[in-house]
Parts: C-alpha cells; structure tokens; sequence
C-alpha cells in the first residue's frame, strides 16, 4: 500500500463525525436514525473501497469530509423517494411489460380508492350477514359476459395454470402438443410450470405439426387431462398443423378426460373487425365446451395482473378446494379494479374508450396523427436552439405476448440535437421527475403516440423544456 492510499484511508471520515454534521443541519430529525447510519455506512465502506482499488486522481485527502457528507445526504434523498413511479410509454408497445403492461380505466381506479380507504366486503355477504367468497364479486359478471358455469381469479395467469394443472392432473399425465410448449416472460416456460404442478408431462407432435392421431394415442389409463395452449407470444408459418379446440373437445368427450385452453392473454372483443389477425376471444374458446379456460387480467382484456380462470361448475370447485388456492388468492385493490374493468365490458363502445389498451388498440391512424400534431406543436414552441422535431409515420406493438406478427400504424415525433446524441437524450429522458421511456432508431430518438395519452403531454413538454435548458 502506497502513502497517498495510506493518507486517504486516515482522512476517510468517522461515522460519528458525519452523523454530527447532519444534525447540524437537522437531518436526523426527517429520517430515522437507522436509516442514517446504514447511509453512513454504506457510502464510508464505498469510499474504502474505492481508495483501496487504487489510486484516485484527484482527490484529496482534505475533501473526503465534504464529499461523503454530500454522498449520504444524496443517499437519503434517494431512500426516500418512490421508486416505483409513474412514467410515460413513449415507446409503442402498448403492452409493455416492463411498463406496467395496461393502465387502469378511470372507474377501475376509483373503485380501488373506494375500496380501500376504509372497511369493504371482501369476504363478507352483506345480503346473508355472514362469511362470503371474494370470488363471488365477479364471479357472476364474468359468467354472464362470458357464458362459462363459474369462475375464479387468483393472482397471474401463470398461477391460474400451475392451480389447475395441479387440481386435475397432479401425478398423472397431462397432454400437450409440442408446438405448444412455450415461454413466457421472465424466461419460465410450460414444461416448468407443468412440473411444479405435479403433473406428468406428454408431449406429442412436433414443433410444427401435431396431428388429431397424436393425441388419440397419447390417451391411456393415466391421461387426466388436455392442454391446449394458445401461442400468443409467437407464430408458427409455413408447413404447420395444431388441431383445433373443437375437436380436441370431442377427444375430451370421448374418453371422459377434461379440456383446458390455456389463452394467455384473454380479449373479450373481436379485434378482427379493427384490421387484427384473428385473435380467439373468451367466449369463443367456451362455445366449444372445453372445461376450463385460463388467461390474463392486465393484457387485452386490460385490467389489474390477475389470472382468470373460467369453466365448468363441478372442475372449478375441485379447483376452488385446492390449498394452493389460497396462496394464489388475490387481494382486495386487485379484486376492484378487476371489477370495475369488467363491467366496462357491459358496452362495447364504452370498453373501447375507457380502457386504455382497446383504445389505443381500436383507434384510427387519423386519431394518432392528430394527436401527435399537437404535441409537435408544443415541442416546436419552447424557446430552444439546434433542436428538431419530425413528425414521421411508424410501427407500434401490441406486446405483453399478444398480437404477435401485428404491426400497428402509428405516428411518431422523430427527435435529434446538435447538443445531445440520442442515447444521451433517451437517458436524459428517463432521469427526470416523471421519466420518459422512447425508443432510439438509426440515431433518432422517437415518441410513439400511439402509447402517449393527450393527459400526458404536460410530462413531455416539461421534460424536453429542462432538457433543453440543462
């Protein structure tokens, strides 16, 4: 160890010398003091090993003092600010899992105020004055909007699948095609749900086609289900074959084995009649008489995370049973918004306002470009040179593992700087208050309308106005 580490090693600052500066300055008195001294500690350790990696240009011994004072004062702002905050989509993908995926309606949002800003029904029958069922909210809605027997929501579409699998086939064989067997986000995959679930996995076909045969003779005496699952993440062209839910209905029938459709992510209306691939809806997978149905709560139908699970009435209460049930339960805030989001479905026009993803999903290339028009306007009006904004037309993206091969017209305010490049904008973006995440495409930073709601401009406008200035 050299003399200049050994100097700045016996300057670094005591604990004690910077808690005394700091309630100095009466900041002991805004934050505990355990969160201080973790502070303390965490930015001294810091500062050692940054000293005992080598040597540090420029720094003196006489200004470590100052400087860790300034580093745990910066720390405890940083501790006590949200980090789970409000940002702007700028990106296109409507769905944007990282994002958040789809933004509440306003009555979903007020009904989780309503709900819990004080005492509520949750569990509790106010017609009978005794014990109730937290399902039973929205258990009968979503039969009626939907035409399945019953009805159950736990807390992801992935728990409805692990619950069910594990209800019906656990230590016995389930059936899926190989075609079918898929990843979702966060790299977990079918086969691994399967096995957490107990049941026994058998596979059949191939990545590209399974044939009606491949199942009739994959069912024996230890078959205890079948599970079509609805690739929404991805498609499969060119010399395919998946045998259709109806006729895997009819093998269910046959044998006495029950039928599950996994969707993924569940849409309530037909997207074909906006220009969409045909994406099956709810109530046409229950029309064929499968079994049980399983899917998403914040994707196309465009609520809260939540997996709903929807069938027959005899399977669902062997389902409802389940222990695993309870640990997979959802809570009161998911539980109202999930509610209110469903009965929007009671008009279809209404859906497609309120609900932010059917939206922006079902709305006119003209609607986006007026949109954008006025945003432009506003960046082309704030006091700054050597900056330009284009108006431009782009490609957005359902995301969130729907409407795969679909791209969607879009407008976009292509942005560039004589100041800033644009990985340096898009960080710059994403740093303020309320940050705002864009795409960067050919050295262009680029905000997609299609994901900026006109209630969102304010952000945008603010943001690119300290920008510009900083």
């Amino acid at each position: 160890m050299d003399d200049a580490t050994k100097e700045l090693l016996k300057h670094l600052p005591k604990i004690d010398e910077i808690l005394h500066a700091l309630e100095d300055e009466n900041l002991l008195a805004e934050y505990p003091r355990e969160i201080v001294l973790h502070a303390c500690r965490d930015v001294v350790d810091r500062f050692r090993k940054n000293i005992l990696r080598g040597p540090q240009a420029g720094v003196q011994p006489s200004s470590l003092f100052e400087a860790a004072t300034g580093d745990v004062k910066e720390r405890l702002a940083s501790l006590a600010r949200y980090r789970l905050r409000r940002v702007v989509n700028a990106t296109g993908i409507i769905l944007h899992t990282n994002l958040g995926r789809a933004p509440l309606c306003p009555e979903a949002l007020q009904h989780i105020v309503d709900v819990s800003a004080g005492y509520s029904n949750l569990e509790f029958d106010l017609e009978k004055g005794e014990r109730g069922m937290r399902y039973d909210h929205v258990r009968e809605v979503l039969c009626a909007l939907t035409g399945a027997e019953d009805a159950l929501i736990v807390n992801n579409n992935a728990a409805a699948v692990l619950l069910v699998l594990n209800t019906l086939s656990e230590g016995r064989e389930a059936i899926v095609s190989r075609g079918e067997l898929i990843e979702i986000g966060g790299a977990f995959r079918i086969p691994e749900v399967m096995e957490k679930s107990g049941a026994v996995l058998r596979e059949i076909g191939t990545t590209n086609r399974t044939h009606l045969s491949d199942y009739e003779k994959a069912v024996n005496e230890n078959t205890a289900l079948i599970l079509k699952v609805h690739t929404s993440n991805f498609k499969t062209v060119g010399f395919t074959e998946e045998i259709a839910l109806p006729l895997l209905v009819e093998i269910g029938n046959r044998h006495g084995i029950p039928v599950m459709n996994d969707l993924g992510s569940g849409c309530l209306i037909d997207l074909d009649h906006f220009g969409f691939e045909r994406e099956p809806t709810v109530q046409d997978a229950l029309k064929t008489g499968v079994d049980v149905v399983t899917f998403s709560g914040d994707k196309l139908l465009g609520g809260p995370q939540a997996g709903i699970i929807l069938g027959k009435h005899a399977l669902l209460q062997q389902v409802k049973r389940n222990p695993l049930n309870r640990a997979l339960r959802i809570d009161k805030m998911t539980l109202a918004a999930l509610e209110a989001t469903i009965k929007a479905y009671f008009n279809r026009e209404r859906a497609q306002t309120d609900i932010r993803n059917l939206r922006a999903l079902t709305e006119s290339p003209e609607a986006v470009k007026a949109r954008a028009e006025k945003l432009l306007a506003l960046l082309q009006g704030l006091p700054l040179k050597g900056w330009r904004f284009a108006l431009k037309e782009g490609k957005a993206l359902a995301g969130g593992g729907a409407l795969p091969t679909q791209e969607i017209p879009t407008f976009v305010i292509a942005v560039t700087s004589d100041r800033l490049s644009a990985g340096r904008m898009e960080k710059r973006l994403r740093d303020l208050p309320v940050p705002i995440v864009a795409r960067i495409i050919e050295d262009e930073l680029l905000l997609d309308l299609k994901t900026i709601d006109e209630s969102e401009f304010v952000f945008v406008e603010e943001g690119f106005a300290g920008l510009t200035l900083s």
